[in-house]
């Protein structure tokens, strides 16, 4: 009989499906609100962008409530700690030599690179669309740059929350990393 080993405590996890849940609904209103077949077929728009602002208002608001939990506080000292094993990591996966024999702590280099990519990326989302929602500019920068670094990261959200979903359900469990 195979015992199964939580990986993450039930705050962790909270956290990670609370934080995933916000940014699909920001996802799919920002669809609905930019893609004019999708935004004609749904209809009221003025409700749909105001799920989308508060959703996106929000997203920090499960891991700062997260911090509460011990174990979210020590895994995120284990993100930002980097390793040489995490340098040799990231060196291998650039040269796409293989890298099993390398045994990371709980995260990976690729785990903590998008941890700290997607949590600059939160903030810069949450920063543009204050901005946004209030119509301010900041030194004169105009409202369509503001509008483009939006929705130009938006996009990359998607992309990297693609791949990080298909890592998730490909990766073998158990496997370096995986602790």
């Amino acid at each position: 009989m195979h015992r199964s080993v939580r990986r993450f405590s039930r705050a962790e996890r909270l956290v990670h499906q609370t934080t995933l849940a916000l940014m699909v609904i920001c996802l799919a209103t920002a669809a609905a609100i930019y893609f004019g077949p999708l935004a004609a077929a749904i209809g009221r728009r003025h409700l749909v962008a105001t799920v989308h602002e508060w959703s996106g208002i929000l997203l920090p608001a499960p891991f700062l409530l997260g911090l509460a939990s011990r174990a979210l506080r020590l895994d995120v000292r284990r993100l930002n700690r980097f390793t040489s094993t995490d340098t040799r990591w990231l060196r291998n996966a650039f040269t796409r030599k293989p890298h099993d024999h390398l045994v990371p702590g709980k995260f990976n280099a690729g785990q903590k690179v998008f941890a700290a990519w997607l949590a600059g990326a939160i903030v810069v989302m949450v920063a543009t669309g204050l901005l946004l929602w209030f119509k301010f500019s900041l030194s004169g920068i105009p409202r369509a740059g503001v509008i483009a670094v939006h929705d130009t990261l938006a996009f990359a959200i998607l992309v990297a929350l693609a791949g990080h979903a298909y890592k998730a359900f490909t990766t073998r469990a158990g496997g370096p990393g995986s602790r």
